[in-house]
């Protein structure tokens, strides 16, 4: 399978920003993070081959750092967005 440009747009929430920001920061950019009361939003593209992977292997490096940490992410790619709570799909719909 080929590596994909996949933007994008997510919420996470953890009882422990702090912990998590620099995690955060070295798998999507500075740029791309900003701090909200609980957590941060992020908005940026990354490589991989599919959705599913870059979002399991988001979640699971932030959840390495602090347990009590939620993701709900959509992936943008080829005009299909896939929705993520946590690990588990929540639908694809065209762009």
């Amino acid at each position: 399978m080929s590596k994909k440009q996949i933007a994008l747009s997510a919420d996470i929430s953890t009882e422990d920003p702090s912990a998590i920001q620099r995690t955060l920061a070295g798998l999507v950019g500075v740029d791309a993070i900003i701090q909200t009361e609980k957590g941060f939003k992020v908005r940026t593209t990354m490589q991989g081959d599919s959705a599913r992977d870059l979002n399991r292997t988001l979640l699971s490096a932030l959840r390495s750092v602090v347990k009590k940490t939620t993701l709900r992410a959509e992936w943008t790619h080829d005009k299909t967005t896939e929705r993520f709570f946590d690990y588990v799909p929540k639908g694809i719909r065209e762009v």
